[in-house]
């Protein structure tokens, strides 16, 4: 099987709705995916056994932690939370990212809220 090579500022605008993850490839047991965010409506969460790595590719994102300062991340920028850390992330203008998050990350860890998605609603 030969792959296709994918363009990012296509695939980002197949996304239209907020703090909806899109799965666009995986390599072995982590998916890769976008996502658009604005607003602050991923709540208070915790990924108990993965980590969780955000790469900033359009606008800012603020990771905020219950025992850290919060963290600005920029274009260009990355940060991987570390799994048990409490966080959740907000944008106040749209910011596109790219997460990198093994198979078994649930969207808003064990968090049940509006805007939690299932692995079969984040297929791109």
């Amino acid at each position: 099987m030969i792959p296709e090579k994918q363009n990012l500022s296509r695939l980002f605008d197949g996304i239209t709705q907020y703090f909806s993850p899109k799965i666009i490839a995986e390599v072995n047991d982590v998916y890769v995916k976008l996502a658009k965010v604005k607003g602050q409506d991923v709540p208070w969460h915790t990924h108990h056994n993965e980590d969780e790595l955000f790469y900033i590719i359009k606008g800012s994102l603020t990771l905020e932690f219950r025992k850290a300062k919060p963290i600005q991340l920029d274009v260009g920028e990355l940060f991987t939370v570390k799994a048990g850390v409490e966080h959740r992330a907000h944008a106040e203008q749209e910011c596109w990212l790219m997460l990198i998050e093994n198979k078994s990350t649930q969207h808003t860890g064990d968090v049940k809220s509006p805007i939690s998605k299932t692995i079969e609603e984040q297929h791109y």
